[in-house]
């Protein structure tokens, strides 16, 4: 077949080639017709053809044989319709004759020319495609130019959309839109607890330049400004912060947020168990929550801060195998605890109010049963066949200590009466155990109080001169402390062995003066005891382990050898006066009372001949005035001054002679104050004389 610039030319030569047809001895029919259609030559074929052909008879081709013949159609060539394929010329194979180039159809009058058709739709439509890419690129470049130094499309700060505004605007649009908002607290979030902050107490502010800075510029990529136009793009608001200042207000909060953990348990109320599931505890990330505050605080949302779980050992599937194997069971039923002639009840309540749970490593929990309280609630019944031992004692008959024998007694052994207590406690029957009784000795024998050695009085001590409310509250530490015995090594503690010392324990308010002001305490005037004490444990030959001397000089006392005591409301121990029995003996204290002076003896075998000697009185120190308000209690004083002393004690055995020489102690008293009382207010009464 010729090529594409070849092919009119031969178009046009076959048309007016003359066509000779053989003459048929009987109508071909359309088949035959079909059949003769001489396969298309090619170029090849043309060339090494013989210029003469003689044919005698053409043999009909099989089907495969014309497929085989049938030329490539070209890629451009027009594709004709089945109608069209009829209109095809048909040559005759006649002897001694050419067979003539291929005709290409004539194109039907619907399809005009294929090939123009197409070049020109291929034009239009690349012309269409360069429009549309004209015009995508006027709108790229319009909206690059236009959109220009302002916030990129779907900017959102804290569901303010300021996408499309020009820089300015935009913190303006933040500021009017999040500004009235800031100054709110602040909510904070850990786990399902929260709390506030106040922004300006933690030095929180906004940074609106720098916020919309963090929008970035106008993207270049177009389909990133398409796809702008239907998608939000959110940025987090800059904020700047006191980091210490922040860090102090969140360790104020953070109490709030933290949770201990609380492991499983069972408690009751009467005898009915009620269950408590673990709960894990929480720990709030100080330096990680400053940094979340700092990111978030400006969101509507609350600051979810980081914390770390602390772990718990029990389940609450443990929690509950304990109710229903354990503590049901316990309060199902009594318990019957025999005694000697005599049964106790161990009643539902009371075996729920001494029994407790404990972990047990696996999940779960065992039971405990608190022993004290397990006895309170049977023994009471079995008193009677119980039989109490009796301590010995030391007493002073007729001026001199005697020793009172002490007693054996009869008990029982609850530790060992209880050991299948738990066992029978799961049981729904059998509920019964035995009391084990045991001989019991006294806990202080009567050979214990003989050898310790108190025969004679080793260091007394008497002060005098205090006012009568402070006399009840003498009296009343003097009975506490009267027979008190301490043995070799231990240390003697007055506020520990009197306890709290306040109205319950039969003490009453005494006045007090400080700084010329008249007022009142519960348990005033103890001082004065404590320093009658310590004196005679100093000349008893006692170490002194704890014991502190008043600020201010009181007459009455020796100078540099006095003590004060004091307690908190609660009854804990601030100011003490403490010794320890480094003697060979034991020492009992004795006291006697009257209502000018109090005494103090310590009884035992003497071992020291005790001295003391006071140091000049140095460093004197004049008072400085103080004037009280006219219309506030006063009471005037002259005051006195202040000044520094040194106090030495020397012990000699009484046995070997030995002499010890301990350090001086140095004490300084401060000056008290010269108090002056105003007069009183214009039209205020006077007040009447003292009867």
């Amino acid at each position: 077949m010729p090529d594409n610039h070849e092919h009119p030319k031969a178009a046009d030569a076959t048309e007016r080639m003359p066509v000779d047809r053989p003459t048929p001895s009987r109508p071909e029919s359309d088949a035959e017709k079909t059949m003769r259609i001489s396969a298309v030559p090619d170029e090849a074929t043309e060339r090494t053809r013989p210029a003469t052909d003689t044919r005698t008879q053409v043999v009909p081709e099989s089907d495969n044989e014309r497929t085989q013949n049938l030329t490539a159609v070209p890629s451009d060539f027009p594709d004709f319709s089945a109608s069209q394929t009829q209109s095809i010329p048909v040559w005759s194979e006649a002897p001694n004759s050419q067979q003539p180039p291929p005709v290409p159809p004539r194109p039907s009058a619907e399809s005009g020319d294929g090939g123009a058709d197409k070049r020109r739709g291929l034009v239009r439509a690349g012309i269409a495609a360069g429009a549309v890419v004209g015009a995508l690129a006027l709108l790229y470049v319009g909206d690059l130019v236009f959109s220009s130094g302002k916030v990129p499309r779907g900017t959102v700060v804290a569901d303010v959309a300021i996408g499309g505004l020009d820089k300015a605007s935009a913190e303006t649009e933040l500021r009017d839109r999040l500004g009235p908002g800031l100054g709110e607290p602040v909510e904070l979030r850990a786990g399902d607890q929260t709390a506030t902050i106040d922004p300006a107490a933690a030095g929180l502010e906004m940074d609106w330049a720098e916020t919309v800075e963090q929008a970035g510029a106008q993207p270049l990529n177009p389909f990133t400004r398409v796809s702008s136009l239907f998608t939000t793009r959110e940025v987090h608001p800059v904020s700047h912060g006191d980091r210490a200042q922040l860090t102090q207000v969140l360790e104020q909060v953070k109490p709030q947020l933290d949770r201990a953990p609380a492991e499983g348990d069972i408690t009751f109320e009467g005898a009915k168990p009620v269950p408590s599931d673990p709960v894990t505890g929480r720990q709030v990330d100080l330096q990680g929550a400053t940094d979340a505050v700092l990111a978030g605080w400006a969101e509507p949302d609350p600051v979810a801060l980081p914390f770390t779980e602390q772990p718990v050992t029990t389940t609450r599937e443990g929690v509950q195998r304990a109710l229903n194997e354990v503590a049901k069971p316990a309060v199902s039923a009594p318990v019957t605890v025999r005694g000697q002639g005599k049964d106790a009840t161990f009643a539902p309540e009371a075996i729920a109010k001494s029994l407790r749970f404990e972990p047990d490593g696996n999940g779960g929990l065992k039971p405990v049963v608190d022993m004290r309280t397990a006895v309170a609630g049977v023994e009471p019944q079995l008193a009677s066949t119980i039989v109490p031992g009796k301590d010995a004692q030391i007493v002073l008959e007729g001026g001199a200590p005697v020793v009172k024998p002490s007693t054996d007694g009869i008990g029982i052994d609850w530790n060992k009466s209880f050991e299948r207590l738990p066992e029978i406690l799961k049981q729904p029957g059998n509920r019964s155990l035995q009391a084990i009784y045991v001989h019991q000795p006294a806990r202080f024998t009567t050979d214990q109080a003989n050898q310790l050695g108190v025969r004679e009085v080793v260091g007394e001590f008497t002060t005098g001169g205090f006012e009568p409310a402070s006399g009840v509250n003498i009296r009343r530490t003097a009975e506490q402390v009267n027979g008190a015995l301490v043995k070799p090594g231990e240390t003697f503690s007055l506020n520990g062995h009197t306890g709290p010392r306040g109205a319950a324990q039969g003490y009453v308010e005494s006045g007090i003066i400080q700084d010329g002001r008249p007022g009142k305490a519960v348990g005033g005037g103890i001082s004065q005891f404590a320093t009658t004490i310590y004196n005679a444990s100093y000349f008893a030959g006692m170490q002194d382990v704890e014991h502190k001397a008043h600020s201010y000089y009181i007459s009455r006392y020796p100078a540099g050898r006095e003590a004060t005591v004091f307690q908190s409301p609660d009854g804990r121990s601030i100011i003490d006066v403490k010794f320890k029995n480094t003697s060979k003996s034991g020492i009992m204290i004795t006291t006697q009372w009257t209502p000018s002076s109090i005494t103090v003896k310590f009884w035992g075998t003497k071992q020291w001949d005790v001295t003391s000697q006071t140091g000049e009185r140095t460093n004197p120190t004049p008072p400085h005035e103080v004037v009280v308000p006219p219309g506030q209690p006063c009471s005037p004083s002259k005051g006195t001054g202040g000044f520094t002393v040194t106090d030495t004690r020397t012990l000699r055995d009484v046995h070997t002679g030995e002499v010890r020489t301990e350090r001086p102690k140095k004490t300084v008293y401060e000056p008290q104050p010269i108090v002056h009382c105003g007069p009183p207010p214009p039209g205020a009464a006077a007040a009447p004389p003292p009867r």
